[in-house]
């Protein structure tokens, strides 16, 4: 019979009110006065503690006419007690914090070819109008963020889209054209209105394989029916690859918002501007299908369109 009873016990679990209530006792020695404490009646107090004594199994207080005293069991399992209500009350404050927009972390995944250009209008905005998000950034390759997305690993990517990957929703930015940039005693510097088929003859200069703008590069070359380019020389960066211009080994194509920084590095290159429609390459936020943030990542897209005023884009979406 012993042994159903405790069988019986374990299978019963304390609840918060009865804890609560013993505890409230704990701290008053007094039914009258922990039971104005919780708001509730002295029978009912009463009833919480005797019935969480029953499924403890031990006596907590020792009873009398005139006090009311913890005994030794109740004086050990009073500590424990405190302890499961504090741990109860951070759950209910780390659930509160949750639930409100734009507090926590958030993981943002950034391709190279956008992140130096981009970021400081994110971080600007996020600093101002999300103060008490935890950005943290993580610049990788197209192919890394996507997989990063799908894991877990990363919550929202910014990159160059369509990337036609099931379960991943785009929310669209910005289009940016690109542009050729050349040593400064290329024919074509300078030069506004450039046609396409330019390409067709170009000692072009890529990215390394991985980088999205070197497909994005191959692909205009393709469209206005170009083979195969060379890659026997190629560049881990934009930085390394505009280097590699100046120095007159050929010429390349940039995205317009990388120009003013990437430009700016040497004396011996030249912009010229495609004639429209000029080639371009769309900018945008992607996130799982699904995500649990999923408004406020759409929130945050729609603000950040509207902090692209002083780039060289033309925003989209909305």
């Amino acid at each position: 019979m012993a042994r159903s009873n405790r069988d019986s016990r374990r299978e019963k679990q304390p609840s918060l009110a009865q804890l609560r209530a013993f505890v409230a006792v704990a701290e008053h020695l007094h039914f009258r006065d922990a039971a104005a404490a919780l708001g509730m009646s002295q029978p009912a107090l009463s009833g919480a503690v005797s019935a969480l004594e029953d499924v403890l199994g031990v006596q907590l207080l020792e009873r009398t006419t005139r006090k009311v005293l913890l005994s030794p069991a109740g004086e050990r399992l009073a500590v424990r007690a405190r302890g499961v209500l504090e741990s109860v009350g951070e759950l209910m404050e780390e659930a509160e914090a949750v639930r409100a927009p734009f507090t926590g972390a958030l993981r943002l995944g950034v391709i190279p070819t956008v992140a130096p250009y981009l970021l400081p209008t994110v971080l600007r905005l996020v600093r101002s109008s999300y103060p008490s998000l935890d950005l943290q950034v993580h610049e990788e390759q197209t192919s890394s963020l996507v997989e990063g997305l799908l894991s877990g690993r990363l919550d929202l990517l910014l990159l160059a889209v369509p990337l036609g990957v099931p379960g991943v929703v785009e929310l669209p930015l910005f289009d940016e054209d690109f542009v050729l940039v050349a040593p400064v005693s290329h024919p074509l510097g300078g030069r506004e209105g450039i046609p396409r088929s330019a390409l067709r003859d170009l000692d072009l200069l890529l990215l390394d394989e991985g980088h999205c703008l070197r497909d994005q590069a191959l692909d205009i070359c393709r469209e206005v029916g170009r083979g195969e380019v060379p890659g026997s020389t190629t560049a881990a960066g934009l930085s390394t690859l505009v280097q590699l211009v100046a120095g007159g080994l050929g010429v390349t194509l940039l995205p317009r918002t990388a120009v003013g920084v990437e430009t700016s590095r040497s004396a011996q290159l030249v912009t010229g501007s495609f004639a429209d429609p000029a080639p371009t390459r769309r900018i945008a936020l992607a996130l799982r299908a699904g995500a649990a943030r999923a408004e406020e990542y759409a929130e945050l897209a729609s603000a950040l369109r509207e902090a692209l005023g002083g780039l060289p884009v033309r925003v989209v979406g909305g």
